[in-house]
């Protein structure tokens, strides 16, 4: 290579069109989806009418009623108890269908199949939608509410812990399958372990997302904090609905923190 060539710079790099394609087009979607004709309709002026009319509410939301707060105790404590035994159902059904659900513990095509296509619809329906079907089927209460929990308890552990089974090291398995281990002795004692402290992490995960959600599918007749929320807003007493949500904010902080200490603890 001569002196000439190597003081020459390299070329340029020509200028990529996929980030102005890309802002081109998702400024278009959006203009779609806000315009009247294509999308929500969307008007700039109704919505800052709409807040000043919220003025109001805004007012007695901000003033609570904490004379409410003893009334709330019981329903505080059947939301907490609705997460409890559904996290434990759901997460103990979860775990095996996770092993069903992976390709390293299901080498059997049909069966690893059967279990993920199991899975995809058990995540695939909302939770509130397993509350109108168990409320319809059960009446209303806390049974509803704990059944509906169960699933979206499953469809969420079982997912996430499929997805750690795919990764783990396969190392300890060929082990175990050299030594004459069978397939429920393999994952026992060599992917059982492995996959643990996420388990229990993604379990206690579930456990803060069954306090939201409880209060969602209450609103329904699935019991808890959330039926006596929803009651409140029917007679809008907007004070009322401020000492719950006061209450489900703390309640939510509180294990959340409790959970996060535990999961740094376990993985």
């Amino acid at each position: 290579m001569t002196a000439a060539a190597r003081g020459r710079r390299p070329a340029k790099p020509r200028p990529s069109l996929v980030v102005p394609v890309a802002i081109v087009v998702f400024l278009v979607i959006t203009w779609a989806s806000l315009s009247e004709q294509f999308g929500i309709g969307l008007d700039l002026g109704a919505l800052a009418d709409s807040i000043t009319r919220g003025a109001g509410i805004l007012g007695e939301l901000a003033n609570p009623n904490w004379s409410f707060v003893e009334d709330t105790v019981p329903f505080m404590l059947e939301t907490f108890q609705m997460a409890v035994v559904a996290a434990v159902i759901g997460c103990g059904v979860a775990l095996p269908v996770a092993f069903l659900a992976s390709r390293v513990t299901t080498p059997n095509r049909p069966t690893f199949f059967i279990g993920r296509s199991i899975l995809s619809v058990v995540r695939a329906i909302p939770d509130i939608l397993y509350a109108l079907i168990f409320v319809a089927s059960t009446g209303i209460g806390t049974l509803a509410g704990i059944a509906a929990l169960v699933f979206f308890n499953i469809g969420v552990v079982a997912k996430l812990v499929s997805e750690t089974v795919d990764a783990i090291d396969p190392g300890p398995m060929e082990a175990a399958l050299a030594g004459g281990a069978n397939g429920t002795q393999t994952v026992r004692w060599s992917v059982l372990p492995q996959v643990l402290p996420n388990y229990v992490a993604y379990s206690l995960y579930t456990f803060e997302l069954n306090i939201r959600a409880s209060t969602v599918i209450g609103i329904v007749g699935a019991g808890g904090i959330g039926n006596l929320l929803f009651r409140q807003y029917g007679f809008f007493n907007w004070s009322n609905v401020s000492v719950i949500i006061i209450e489900l904010f703390v309640m939510v902080i509180v294990i959340e923190f409790i959970s996060i200490s535990l999961r740094r603890r376990l993985v």
